[in-house]
């Protein structure tokens, strides 16, 4: 069976994620993995938390591309920058004499749903292209704003001689930290940009799990593969159902099962009023002999079908 997994990177500065995904997927080319992917990007500048999907488990990436992110940040105020970041070129330069207790109250006004604007050095597609190509020819091009949710916004460390303070963030997926930074500068009455940043969690993966990338590339094989989380840590937070060996053959074999009995997990969460009326209850997939099969939709009449599967022949 072919090896598939979830590696937990504590990503390098000055890297780009795609050159992390491309170290990692050379890592396990030996034990034939052909396909590897991340969940989110980080800018080059940023750090902390990359999980990275190898093998099969890429077909499952989407749920922490959706998933709710948590970030530690360091916000420069005084200086604004072309990227919006410390890697920018400085484009204005303003006084800024601000104290814990403004900050404290600027930030309390960034607190749940918020209208944002992406930074134009994005990864965002424009008519096809990257925001960044853009800005790079130099072009003006509009960003559309967007409405996030900051779950939780907290100061946690002032230092006023040199205008910088550190927060904490968790917020919905689509926040770009760089676009709260220059905002919570200008709600000062000044300009800023983001001067770091970690990632610290992502859906249901903590960077206290991860380990550096040269850690992952200095062992041996049989320790690096040890090291991967199972595919199905990806979607943990899905109720689970375990089908007999039978049912799960018919499942891989693309066929509808009637009549399957739902745990008590699966019926109480199919009767959450958070639910829409009727819709599909979304499963893990289990049988004794593989294990994790993928996902599956149920309904309310106990109709089970595939939705998506880890491959029957490996990957």
């Amino acid at each position: 069976m072919a090896l598939h997994g979830v590696a937990l990177v504590d990503k390098p500065a000055g890297m780009s994620s795609f050159s992390v995904v491309s170290r990692i997927r050379r890592a396990f080319r030996s034990v034939g993995v052909t396909k590897a992917g991340h969940t989110g990007t980080l800018d080059p500048l940023a750090t902390g938390l990359l999980p990275v999907c190898v093998g099969e488990a890429t077909k499952f990436a989407q749920r922490l591309l959706d998933s709710d992110k948590g970030y530690e940040a360091t916000v420069k105020l005084g200086i604004a920058t072309t990227t919006a970041d410390a890697e920018g070129e400085v484009t204005d330069q303003r006084d800024a004499t601000c104290s814990r207790a403004d900050v404290d109250a600027a930030l309390a006004t960034f607190r749940g749903a918020i209208s944002q604007t992406p930074p134009i050095y994005s990864a965002l597609k424009i008519a096809g292209k990257p925001a960044y190509e853009y800005a790079r020819a130099g072009k003006a091009v509009e960003m559309a704003a967007r409405s996030v949710v900051i779950h939780s916004l907290d100061l946690t460390d002032l230092d006023a001689a040199a205008q910088t303070f550190d927060i904490e963030v968790r917020c919905s997926k689509g926040t770009y930290i760089r676009s709260l930074a220059v905002d919570i500068a200008l709600a000062l009455g000044t300009v800023g940009h983001l001067s770091s940043l970690r990632r610290t969690r992502t859906g249901g993966f903590d960077l206290a799990q991860a380990r550096p990338l040269d850690d992952w590339m200095d062992v041996s094989d049989q320790v690096r593969t040890s090291w991967l989380l199972p595919t199905d840590a990806l979607v943990a937070d899905l109720p689970a159902i375990r089908l007999s060996d039978v049912e799960g053959i018919a499942i891989r074999q693309g066929k509808v099962i009637a009549g399957v009995p739902a745990s008590e997990d699966v019926l109480d969460s199919m009767n959450n009023p958070a639910r829409a009326d009727g819709a599909d209850m979304l499963l893990r997939m289990y049988d004794d002999v593989r294990g994790f099969l993928g996902l599956g939709a149920l309904t309310r009449d106990g109709q089970l079908r595939a939705e998506r599967l880890l491959s029957t022949h490996g990957g």
